[in-house]
C-alpha cells in the first residue's frame, strides 16, 4: 500500500444505484475487484496500475499504447474503479482525465477505499453519460473511453448516432474513441453499434477474442474509431500476440461483418443484450 493509504475493507457497500461488493484478490496482495449484482465491474491493483486483469481492458490498453507518445487528455464515460485512468497515468505521465460517472456514492467509495486520490489530474463529473459529455469542451480530448454499463448491459442511449456525434465533438480531429460493448450469439447489437460508429468516424476497427467475435459465447468486444486513421497493422499484430490472442477486424472485412446493420438513433426500439446467467455464475 502507498504511504498514508488505509487498507481497503472487503464487503458490501450501498451506492446510489443499489449495492456493490469489494473483493480482495487472494492471488495478488494489492488486487481488488469491484462487482455489482454479482457482475464484475472493475479490477485494480493498487501497487501496480499497469496490471490489467480483464482481457477486454488489455485490448483497450493495446490501442492506447499505440497512440503517439506523450501525455493524453482523456474523457472516460463510466467510472467504476477507474482502471484505465490509473493505467494511462502510470504509462503516460502528466495525462489528464475527466471521468463521467452517475453514481456519486460509488465515486466516494472508490476515492476512500481504492485510493482514487493517488491518480493525478483526475476530475470526476457526477452525471449520466450524455449529460456529462455535454459539459466537456469541444475538441479537447485525445482519447475518449466509453465503458458504461448498467449491470452487464450497455445503456442504449449511449450507443446512438446522436451520442456518437457528441463524442466526435469532444475529440480532437486526430483523437481516438474506444468503446467496450458486450454481446452474444449473432452479435446483432454489436453490429448495429458498429454501423452507428462508422456513420460518425471514417476509420473503425473491432477487437475481440475469436470465440466472442464469431458469436459463439457472450463477451466483450472493443471498438476503436478515429477520423484520421488507426495503426491497424501494429494493432493487429499486438492483439494477436497478446494473452487474449484477439482478432482485429477492419476495412472490407468489417464492412462484411456489419452486413447492412441499421444505425441506432434516438428513439429506436433497441434492446441491449443481457448475458445468460452462466456467464458470471
Amino acid at each position: 500500500m502507498a504511504r498514508g493509504q488505509r487498507e481497503p475493507k472487503p464487503g458490501r457497500y450501498p451506492v446510489t444505484f443499489g449495492e456493490v461488493e469489494l473483493l480482495r484478490d487472494l492471488d495478488r496482495q494489492d488486487g481488488w475487484m469491484l462487482s455489482k449484482d454479482d457482475v464484475p465491474q472493475s479490477y485494480v491493483d493498487l501497487q501496480d496500475p499497469t496490471y490489467l486483469e480483464f482481457e477486454y481492458v488489455r485490448l483497450m490498453a493495446d490501442v492506447i499504447d499505440l497512440l503517439p507518445e506523450g501525455p493524453l487528455s482523456c474523457v472516460h464515460v463510466g467510472g467504476g474503479a477507474c482502471t484505465i485512468p490509473r493505467y494511462v497515468s502510470a504509462t503516460r505521465r502528466d495525462s489528464r482525465h475527466i471521468v463521467i460517472e452517475p453514481d456519486g456514492l460509488l465515486v466516494n467509495l472508490v476515492r476512500e477505499q481504492l485510493d482514487l486520490r493517488s491518480v493525478p489530474k483526475l476530475k470526476v463529473i457526477v452525471a449520466g453519460g450524455r449529460e456529462g459529455t455535454a459539459k466537456v469542451w469541444d475538441g479537447t480530448a485525445d482519447l475518449v473511453v466509453l465503458d458504461a454499463f448498467t449491470g452487464a448491459t450497455m445503456p442504449v442511449e449511449l450507443a446512438t448516432a446522436e451520442y456518437m456525434g457528441d463524442l466526435a465533438r469532444v475529440l480532437r480531429p486526430d483523437g481516438t474513441l474506444l468503446i467496450n460493448v458486450a454481446d452474444g450469439k449473432g452479435l446483432a447489437f454489436a453490429k448495429r453499434l458498429l454501423a452507428t460508429v462508422t456513420s460518425a468516424f471514417g476509420h473503425v476497427a473491432l477487437l475481440a477474442e475469436p470465440g466472442i467475435m464469431r458469436g459463439r459465447r457472450f463477451g466483450n468486444l472493443i471498438v476503436a474509431a478515429s477520423r484520421t486513421g488507426l495503426p491497424l497493422d501494429l494493432l493487429t499484430r499486438r492483439a494477436a500476440g497478446g494473452l487474449t490472442q484477439a482478432r482485429c477486424v477492419h476495412g472490407e472485412a468489417l464492412t462484411q461483418f456489419v452486413a447492412g446493420a441499421a444505425v441506432i438513433r434516438d428513439g429506436d426500439a433497441v434492446i441491449a443484450p443481457v448475458p445468460p446467467p452462466a456467464v458470471f455464475g
